[in-house]
């Protein structure tokens, strides 16, 4: 099996890759829904029409974003390790540590029983190992990056074997960041190792849309019900959560999306538009969201302006998408970029001019 790291440098790339910022905005918003609508949800003691979406989508949410952030993995993993660092692991681990202080200090009365400063920075402490909220994701990628070229000499079926194995084995174990690794590095070596057949699967769905929404058709279906129907396993509340199906719905899943995205790249149009200004400013989204998530939420909550428990998640969901998007448009210009944007003597290599890994370089 030959490792497939990055896609073809043909004149038409920058159309090529629309459909992965496409793909990104998908996949970040479902992330933003799936918080803010199971948050409402229990908020107001309740679900709504949005529960179903959440769920339908739980298959396969998190590994399409993992598989997206493995795309271009190949581009950066046979430079030497200074570069390699400054895309892979010191870019992460910037945005990661900012803001688990940001997201810490918010949060400080629910960390800390009392005002005490040592228990506070115990809790800093331990968010260096373990990873802290919403931000786990953001941790692993750097993980998965250094994992991938470390092992980058073993045959990669082998290597994609073993990552599939650990997915399918139950890992339970006192280890958050450990059982996560497990579950999700087969997507991300998925993206790493499948690049090129990725770039030319979205390039057939571009070519043939009424086969490939004939696909998406019988997916979404075949999806729904495993999703929905319960398991006869104690432990699997679904049958999509079973072992080996739920290895089977990521990947697909996975794949839909990018068929998804591909189509709506080929149509054009006000949606994709705005999906791929999320997707190009996922990062943004992905760090900010919990503020303006929680505070409507909240503000939803006790002045009962909307009782119904959709619309709610709905709304929430949509100010948590749309205010850190205006919210870094406003600052972007002001010492607060660097909430989003890495200072430049925070790089140990040339600062890039760009990047069209999962998160943009920001």
């Amino acid at each position: 099996m030959a490792v497939e790291g990055s896609a073809p440098g043909r004149p038409d790339e920058a159309m090529r890759l629309a459909w992965v910022d496409v793909a990104k905005g998908l996949c970040i918003i479902l992330v933003v829904m799936m918080h803010s609508t199971l948050g409402t949800g229990e908020a107001m003691g309740a679900e709504g029409f949005m529960h179903p979406v959440v769920a339908f989508a739980k298959p396969f949410r998190i590994p399409d974003f993992f598989l997206l952030s493995g795309l271009f993995l190949g581009r950066v993993i046979d430079r030497d390790w200074r570069l390699f660092s400054d895309r892979r692991v010191v870019h992460f681990a910037y945005f990661y540590g900012l803001w688990v202080l940001i997201q810490s200090a918010a949060k400080y009365a629910q960390i800390v029983d009392g005002a005490d400063p040592m228990a506070f920075l115990a809790h800093l402490a331990r968010a260096l190992v373990e990873p802290y909220s919403t931000l786990w994701f953001i941790y692993l990628l750097a993980v998965f990056s250094v994992v991938t070229k470390l092992l980058r000499g073993v045959p990669p079926a082998v290597l994609l074997g073993l990552a599939a194995l650990l997915q399918i084995v139950p890992v339970a174990t006192a280890s958050y960041l450990l059982e996560e690794f497990c579950a999700r590095y087969v997507y991300f070596l998925g993206g790493y190792l499948f690049a090129s057949r990725i770039f030319a699967f979205a390039d057939t769905v571009r070519a043939h849309p009424t086969l490939a929404l004939a696909g998406l058709g019988l997916w979404a279906g075949i999806e729904g019900w495993l999703a929905f129907a319960p398991s006869p396993l104690p432990g699997f509340p679904t049958l999509a959560s079973l072992p080996l199906v739920s290895l089977l719905l990521g990947g697909a899943g996975a794949l839909a999306i990018v068929a998804v995205a591909a189509l709506l790249t080929r149509a054009g149009g006000i949606v994709a538009a705005a999906l791929r200004m999320c997707g190009r400013r996922s990062i943004v989204i992905y760090l900010a969201f919990f503020l303006p998530m929680a505070a409507t939420r909240t503000l939803l909550v006790r002045t009962g302006i909307v009782a119904d428990v959709g619309l709610a998640s709905l709304l929430v969901t949509a100010v948590a998408v749309v205010l850190p998007l205006g919210f870094e448009r406003a600052i972007r210009n002001t010492p607060l970029a660097i909430l989003f944007r890495r200072p430049g003597p925070l790089h140990i290599a040339p600062e890039p001019k760009g990047s069209v890994g999962v998160f943009r370089a920001a």
